[in-house]
């Protein structure tokens, strides 16, 4: 029995090296990037910002894959199944990783199946909207959409992505129903706008900010209460008559639950060196990212911001009576 217990304590001794050589060795091979929404779009966009920040501090090429469907819930679940190694990580946003849970029937808890790794950054929408759109100003947009209400269309990402649930609550607040075309990823949205097949959009400043400097889109304002420093001739929605109309979300990372700490730490500090470097600071910055504070960038942090998103917002989201169809 003694000879037992010795072999036994010596199996786990190996077991337990093995898995901390693993740890120490981690990454060998390249890592994946889950992107839950299509290309084009402001998470797609930060993904590759962030897949090639990460990359000098993790040795190992970080390869984005965009995983569409069901307002990015089929890209979450691929996280979810995915091995818990460390070689699948997941870019979700306030859409994918949280409204999503009030509004589609999820086949996971997006609380008790991911690992938290560290939130990113967070940004306000630009109410924008076609070039031959006659209002120049928000109220005059406001007072045509409620004229145009039988014809008007408002693009989103899909149902339940922020641009969906901003854009059922403007609605609401305004007291105008109009059409909503759901799209993969705002990039396509935003496609649709330029070409003038939809009438308005609330969508980020990393997706249609350009345009606007190109004059093929017009500005109203930005859901923030102070303006963008690299926009700022874009009124306030408190400047430009809609008090109070402030939304802005959030990206962050995650793995599958189960995924060793060692390897969470790991990728945390990939992320935190990637924010602190001066050339990611200012693509994101660039695209009017509010990159959050070194303290909140811990995986205990996204863990406690998450809990409290969903907490402030499924209720408001199942009182709009917002859900997938």
């Amino acid at each position: 029995m003694r000879k037992l217990i010795v072999a036994a304590a010596v199996c786990a001794g190996i077991v337990g090296s093995a898995g901390s050589a693993a740890a120490q060795t981690y990454p060998s091979r390249p890592i994946m990037m889950i992107v839950p929404l299509a290309t084009g779009g402001s998470t797609d966009t930060l993904a590759r910002i962030m897949a090639e920040g990460m990359r000098p501090f993790l040795g190992q090429p970080v390869i984005v894959e965009n995983v569409t469907g069901a307002g990015g819930s089929i890209g979450v679940g691929r996280v979810v199944r995915s091995a818990p190694d460390g070689y699948t990580i997941g870019i979700g946003q306030w859409g994918t990783n949280m409204a999503n849970g009030a509004i589609y029937p999820l086949q996971y808890d997006l609380l008790a199946d991911l690992e938290p790794v560290a939130l990113i950054a967070s940004q306000p929408f630009l109410i924008v909207a076609r070039k031959t759109m006659p209002a120049n100003n928000l109220p005059d947009l406001i007072a045509w959409l409620k004229a145009n209400a039988d014809k008007a269309s408002e693009g989103n990402s899909g149902v339940g992505t922020p641009s969906h649930v901003a854009g059922i609550l403007f609605q609401n607040l305004i007291g105008a129903h109009f059409q909503m075309v759901p799209y993969r990823s705002a990039g396509l949205s935003m496609q649709d706008l330029v070409a003038g097949q939809i009438d308005v959009l609330l969508d980020t400043p990393a997706t249609s900010l350009s345009q606007v400097n190109a004059g093929t889109l017009k500005a109203y304002a930005v859901t923030a209460k102070s303006r963008l420093a690299i926009a700022p001739d874009i009124p306030t929605v408190d400047e430009a008559g809609l008090p109070g109309f402030y939304f802005s979300f959030w990206h962050a990372f995650w793995v599958p639950k189960g995924t060793p700490k060692s390897i969470t730490a790991r990728l945390n500090d990939a992320v935190v060196k990637a924010l602190n470097e001066p050339a990611v600071r200012k693509r994101l910055t660039d695209i009017a990212q509010d990159i959050f504070p070194r303290e909140q960038l811990t995986p205990e942090a996204l863990s406690a911001y998450h809990k409290a998103e969903i907490a402030k917002w499924w209720p408001i989201i199942k009182a709009a009576g917002i859900k997938a169809e």
